[in-house]
């Protein structure tokens, strides 16, 4: 009990300082705040006091439906909503020192908030996807993204904010051409309580893959789907967010064509229904689960099997799910744990 009370004092501590912190911080970028307002007004948006926050992972940043594409001007837009990554840097560079930012002389464009951890617009970039699609560049290669739509960052010559983590690749050397079509599905271990799969396994419920082949070309899907407990909340109504991915692999050529990526957006029905079940449900049953799709990325092109491995790991950040699809096993540090917390360790 006592223990209890301490840490809730010690997070009203925490909390009471990051929010004496923002009013500093907004306090003294009050002429940069002012100077943003009228350039936004001047554009046809109109900001005030409670457009901007300070977030620590970020800096200043000014909030308006639509704000960064109302900025950033007419531009081609694909079918799916995917802006092209190389018009945007024409008009504002990628920035050097903090990935995933278009940075111009007055504002900073940012890439979609799904790529923070826990999919949270104030977390900092779940490691490490943004930072390999900001520098995968090559002969061929066309680039799209998705922007945070609602957000620009307004202090450009603040510092960026960098958290220390532990990445895995994977060492996937199959020969893309020999995997048999099929389903595959990934969960946790079932003995490990919420708590631990939180910790251990970045909250996942569980990983489905799909392989298929059709005229010389070969398919990947694969869905990663959250704990109950992960939900996001858009125009009023809550979600429960999932992570896709789809390839498309030609055999003649021996490397991926096409790569992209999408945040699919399942009402608590959806998610209770598709959670246990895989892909046969979305492609074969009569009650077929058709969820709200925003694409996040696309890249068309010559891809090497061995960068697709390494942005598809990086996509689904920190979950060993992934890593124990390409390799066979868990990263050691979870391999680790695991005999801890069966030998009563933890």
């Amino acid at each position: 009990m006592v223990a209890d009370q301490e840490y809730d004092e010690m997070m009203a501590r925490y909390f009471a300082g990051m929010e004496e912190q923002s009013r500093k911080q907004l306090a003294e970028g009050a002429d940069l705040i002012a100077k943003f307002t009228a350039l936004a007004a001047s554009k046809g948006v109109i900001l005030n006091a409670e457009s901007f926050e300070y977030i620590q992972t970020t800096g200043i940043v000014a909030k308006a439906q639509g704000i960064a594409r109302t900025l950033l001007g007419p531009i081609s837009t694909e079918r799916d909503g995917l802006l092209p990554f190389n018009v945007i840097a024409s008009r504002f560079p990628p920035s050097p020192h903090c990935e995933g930012c278009f940075a111009g002389p007055d504002f900073i464009l940012m890439a979609h908030p799904c790529y923070r951890r826990r999919m949270h617009p104030v977390n900092n970039w779940a490691p490490r996807f943004i930072d390999l699609f900001w520098r995968f560049d090559g002969p061929g290669i066309q680039k799209y993204i998705a922007l945070d739509e609602d957000r620009v960052r307004i202090d450009v010559d603040g510092l960026g904010y960098v958290e220390a983590d532990t990445w895995y690749g994977a060492p996937f050397d199959e020969d893309i051409r020999n995997i048999k079509p099929g389903i595959v599905k990934l969960r946790p271990p079932s003995d490990l309580e919420s708590r631990l799969v939180s910790v251990f396994f970045a909250d996942a419920y569980c990983l489905d893959i799909e392989w298929s082949e059709s005229k010389g070309i070969k398919s990947f899907y694969a869905l990663e789907m959250k704990a109950a407990d992960i939900r996001i909340e858009i125009e009023g109504q809550h979600y429960f967010p999932a992570r896709y991915l789809h390839a498309q692999f030609d055999l003649a050529a021996n490397y991926f064509r096409h790569f992209d990526g999408a945040i699919q957006l399942f009402t608590e029905e959806e998610y209770f229904r598709r959670r246990d079940s895989d892909f046969n449900m979305t492609m074969k049953s009569p009650g077929q689960i058709k969820p709200k799709s925003n694409k996040v990325f696309k890249i068309n092109g010559p891809l090497r099997t061995k960068d697709w491995v390494e942005f598809c790991c990086h996509f689904y950040a920190a979950n060993p799910l992934t890593f124990e699809y390409f390799s066979g096993k868990y990263p050691n540090y979870v391999i680790e744990a695991l005999e801890r917390i069966r030998g009563g360790a933890l």
